[in-house]
Formats: C-alpha cells, sequence, structure tokens
C-alpha cells in the first residue's frame, strides 16, 4: 500500500493580532491572531523547518523531493534544490518545484504518494494583501511536509485510498508574474463555481473508497474561496462535527500551505483506521481519501501543530509586520547594505552553508565550524570526518545587542554558542526577545534568509531559544 510514512508542520513564532490593523487604519482586521513569517523567512526556509520536523521523526530517508507553494522565492531557479541542500540530501535525490496556485499542493502530495521509493511532499506559503485588505487580516504564514511512499520504503502510518477530481477553468483569484497582490472575483461566483465541482469529486471519492460521507472520521475541508468552503459541507452531506479546525482565529489561511497544515493536525489526534477526507478548493476541487493504519498508534510527531500554535509570540506591531512585508519603507540602520553573495564561493561551501556541516577530528574529536582541513586540537591535516551540527543543541556562551547592524527588525542578538558534544560558532538569533536572552539559554539551529540582494537570496543558518 502507498501512503504517509511521515509527517511534519511549521507554524512561524510571530502572531499579528488582527485588532492592531483596525486599531491603525481604523477598519480592517477582525478577531483572532494570525501566524506571520519573520522578516528573515520565506516559503522556501520555512519549507525546510517542515521538512526537518517531518524526517526527525522517522528513519526513512527519502529519496525524491516536490516543493509547492504559490510565493516562490526564485523563478528560473529551483527552490527545491535549496530545501535539498539545507537538509543535506544526496546528490542522487531529485528535488522539483510545483508552483503557481494552491492546487499545486495536491499534486506535490499525490505525486509523492506514487512512487514506491519515499519521496517528500513540501508544501508552503506566505499570505498577505493590502492594508486593510480582508486578504491581509485573513491569510496566515505556514508550512507542512509529508514523507511518502509504499510500506517497502517504510511503515505507513494512513494509506491513501481513494481520489476524486473536477477541474474547472474560471477566474475566481488571479495574479500575474511580477505583481504581489491577487484579484479577487466576487465571492457568489465563486460559491456557484465550486460547488459544482465540489458535487462531482467529492462524490466520486466517496465511490472509490467504498464509505459514505457519513462514515468520514475527519474531514480537512480549505480553499481560498471561504465562502464555497462553508458552503460545500452542506452541499455533499458531511457532517460539521468531523470537519477539522480551519485554524482561521489561530493561524489563517496559510494557502498552498493550508491543506497540509489541517491534514497534519487531523493527524496528529488520530487512531488507528480512521478515514480522513481532505477536500480542496483550488480551480476545481480534489478530494484525496486517507485511512489510518496501526502504525499510527505508535508514531510520534516531533511536534504537533496545537503545540506550534500554543507557542508563538503575540503583540508584533502593525507596523513592523508592514515593514516586513515591503509596505513601509523606513529608515535603515547606518551601515552599508550588504552585497550580493557570489556564486562560486557559496557553490564551493553547499554542505557548510546550506547543510550546515561541519568538520571533526578523527583522532582527537574536535569539532571545527566551519569545517577545516587543520585540527586545532593537535594539528591534525586532512584527518577529518563530516559531522552535520544542524540537529545539535546548543548553549549561550557569550552574546551582544547591536543597533546598528542591517537588519530589518532592529537589534540584532549576536551570540557565541557551545553545542553539545563540543563545537563553538558565532551567529546570529533569531526568535529572540532581546531583554530576555541570558548566558546559558539552550538554542537549536535554524535556516533562515539573511537578506536578498540584487536579487539574490543569501540562506544560512541561525540560532533561536529552545521553548
Amino acid at each position: 500500500m502507498n501512503g504517509i510514512i511521515a509527517y511534519g508542520s511549521y507554524v512561524p513564532y510571530h502572531r499579528l493580532d488582527r485588532t492592531a490593523i483596525s486599531g491603525s487604519l481604523g477598519s480592517g482586521g477582525g478577531h483572532g491572531q494570525r501566524a506571520v513569517a519573520s522578516y528573515d523567512e520565506d516559503t522556501t526556509s520555512m519549507g525546510v523547518e517542515a521538512a526537518r520536523n517531518a524526517l526527525r521523526s522517522t528513519e526513512v530517508e527519502p529519496e525524491g523531493l516536490t516543493f509547492s507553494t504559490s510565493l516562490p522565492g526564485y523563478l528560473d531557479k529551483t527552490n527545491a534544490t535549496t530545501i535539498h541542500a539545507a537538509l543535506a540530501m544526496p546528490r542522487n535525490t531529485w528535488a522539483v518545484d510545483a508552483l503557481g496556485s494552491t492546487r499545486s499542493a495536491t499534486g506535490a502530495l499525490l505525486n509523492a504518494c506514487s512512487h514506491d521509493f519515499a519521496s517528500l511532499a513540501v508544501m508552503s506559503d506566505i499570505r498577505t494583501g493590502l492594508p486593510g485588505s480582508v486578504e491581509e487580516s485573513a491569510g496566515g504564514d505556514a508550512s507542512a511536509a509529508f514523507l511518502c511512499g509504499s510500506d517497502v520504503a517504510g511503515p505507513v502510518i494512513a494509506e491513501l485510498v481513494a481520489v476524486g477530481t473536477a477541474t474547472g477553468e474560471f477566474l475566481d483569484r488571479w495574479r500575474i508574474p511580477g505583481d504581489t497582490q491577487s484579484k479577487v472575483w466576487e465571492e457568489r461566483f465563486g460559491e456557484q463555481a465550486y460547488l459544482d465541482l465540489v458535487s462531482q469529486a467529492v462524490p466520486a471519492a466517496l465511490d472509490m473508497a467504498g464509505v459514505a460521507a457519513s462514515d468520514l472520521d475527519k474531514v480537512v475541508l480549505t480553499g481560498l474561496q471561504a465562502r464555497a468552503v462553508r458552503s460545500s459541507v452542506r452541499a455533499v452531506g458531511l457532517s460539521p462535527d468531523t470537519v477539522v479546525d480551519h485554524l482561521s482565529a489561530s493561524v489563517g489561511n496559510s494557502g498552498a500551505a493550508h491543506p497540509g497544515l489541517l491534514l497534519a493536525s487531523a493527524l496528529d489526534g488520530a487512531e488507528p483506521g480512521q478515514t480522513i477526507a481532505v477536500i480542496i478548493l483550488a480551480d476545481g476541487c480534489d478530494a484525496v481519501i486517507f485511512r489510518t493504519t496501526d502504525a499510527i498508534a505508535g508514531y510520534s510527531p516531533t511536534v504537533t501543530v496545537a503545540a506550534q500554535v500554543e507557542a508563538g509570540q503575540s503583540g508584533l506591531s502593525y507596523a513592523n509586520f508592514l515593514t516586513w512585508r515591503g509596505y513601509l519603507d523606513r529608515e535603515p540602520p547606518r551601515r552599508p547594505d550588504p552585497e550580493r553573495p557570489a556564486a562560486p564561493p557559496s557553490f564551493r561551501a553547499e554542505g557548510w552553508k546550506y547543510g550546515f556541516i561541519g568538520s571533526k577530528d578523527r583522532s582527537s574529536g574536535a569539532v571545527h565550524l566551519p569545517p577545516t582541513r587543520v585540527s586545532m586540537d593537535g594539528g591534525a591535516v586532512d584527518d577529518m570526518e563530516s559531522i552535520r551540527m544542524a540537529d545539535i543543541p546548543a548553549t549561550i556562551a557569550t552574546f551582544t545587542i547591536d543597533y546598528l547592524a542591517y537588519s530589518l527588525s532592529p537589534p540584532t542578538v549576536g551570540a557565541v554558542i557551545d553545542f553539545d558534544g563540543g563545537g563553538r560558532f558565532m551567529c546570529s538569533m533569531t526568535d529572540v526577545d532581546p531583554d530576555s536572552v541570558k548566558i546559558g539559554d539552550r538554542v537549536e539551529m535554524t535556516f533562515r534568509r539573511l537578506f536578498t540582494a540584487d536579487g539574490v537570496h543569501n540562506y544560512f543558518w541561525k540560532a533561536r531559544p529552545i521553548r
């Protein structure tokens, strides 16, 4: 059988209270919060975090990777290769993008499930809109990842049992290349178009699975057309009690990542033998039905969706949110702008820059960051083995707070950290309160976008507090 072997999710640390929007603009906003990707995050870096969470919960190694997003960091360049490098995956592992509409998330998931070997589907999105718009307040940022394949590759915790689909060409949401804002047609039109497609795709999936709508234990129902999503419950006879919380009050709609985020949430509390339907409204309707296996009873996710929602930090100012999203051009720090990273040295240092791979002296055990040929303990030359440090926790040895360094969110915090088992490194910190950081705090590494210069994203690793 084919299906899901492992999964992971990632909800950014920062939260924007929607009342902050109306408090600043006098309109818009609403109730609850939305998750906000930090100034140093994009869809690629968030995809890395979700994939790391998925792979930490299994020993199965992926042989393929598909990345889905509606807001890629690059065009005319594969974004999945950055995730591939950050995960330190072997060269013979293919990595491809599935970009554009939120429907690409379905394609990534079904593609990963179609192979006998283990394949990783990564879904990530950052959603925003013009200040004060519904798109801005209702959106959210998140990512999810699913390691899929057959039971030959590893124990399947949720078997893929049926797929139903209906495709339609109509204009309910669109954005041309170069634009940053999506345009939306009237919701009544979208509701009319989608309900006809839902009424085709969902019954087809139920027939293939041999179940009725009343037999479904959990239903993930999502799409960017909120009115059509609400109406779909009644249109196909779903029980409202089975519909998984859409997290609109705590995360917001995360677009291409949302089907994966809600599926991860459903799997977090699933028991063996449960039937889970994933219904996605995007340029049509896709209905995918999974059935959990006995293996899910022994499966533990690295971190649940609920735990990440709970761990978020509220109180992000609306001014900072607008600055991070590029709507508010503020006075920069009094330092020169960063220069574009050069391609050749980045290529030569791929293992270090993306995979955070150091070197360990075979004779003395000394760990070197960045990797080096000569050991600092004994002076041995070229007697090193590679060691991946990205998943090893560390302790702050000392730190400084810098109000002048280039950053969209000053001040910056720089720290010297000591890794468990050896290795000292000086790095920037993120998702940290400068007033509360202290020597002895425990930290972990996270993949971030340091800055963008001349259209080139400079990705590297930062430390963040372990919460």
